[in-house]
């Protein structure tokens, strides 16, 4: 579950984290792990909400709140990602990328250009190296690029991302490859 949101419940002894369930399922009781943006921890489910009221298990595609104990409200963030222990893990690297039209506000990338990376919840900046012999990728062309992130996201092979270059958005792909 992509972290959407985070709050302080019972005077910060509960920690309850938002979200879209992307697959699987999660009951109270269970461990999870949280992962990216250079944290990582451990956690219990102590209870999951929708709509305000408490449920016994949750399900892909349901939005909910899940309520986790033992875990400092600083130790959980937007972006990263909630998961069974060691299903899903860090990275600061992949490759691949698809950019936009024109119209749709794609922007001409080269070597060395900072981007805006978004991969679920996260946006983290990542710098862009092209394939040797390929000097610009120019908007509606795509090209199998590296991007090494400054922060690690949890990402895995097949997951789409977008970004954003100058403050617009640029382009959209699919992540091909984790390198680091």
């Amino acid at each position: 579950m992509p972290v959407e949101d985070v709050f302080c419940l019972q005077q910060g002894r509960v920690v309850m984290a938002t979200g879209r369930i992307e697959r699987g399922r999660v009951r109270k009781g269970d461990a999870v792990e949280i992962i990216g943006l250079g944290g990582s921890a451990t956690a219990h489910i102590a209870d999951i909400e929708q709509n305000h009221m408490s449920i016994e298990e949750a399900r892909a595609e349901m939005n909910v709140g899940v309520l986790l104990r033992g875990i400092a409200a600083d130790a959980i963030e937007r972006g990263q990602v909630i998961a069974a222990p060691e299903s899903v893990s860090a990275h600061t690297g992949f490759s691949g990328i698809t950019l936009l039209s024109e119209e749709q506000g794609g922007a001409d990338v080269v070597s060395g250009d900072r981007l805006c990376v978004h991969a679920r919840t996260a946006a983290v900046l990542g710098t862009v190296t092209l394939p040797e012999g390929v000097h610009i990728v120019r908007p509606l062309h795509g090209a199998e690029v590296t991007v090494v992130l400054e922060e690690p996201v949890a990402l895995e092979e097949g997951q789409s991302f977008a970004f954003r270059y100058h403050g617009r958005a640029a382009g959209s792909g699919t992540v091909i490859e984790l390198l680091l």
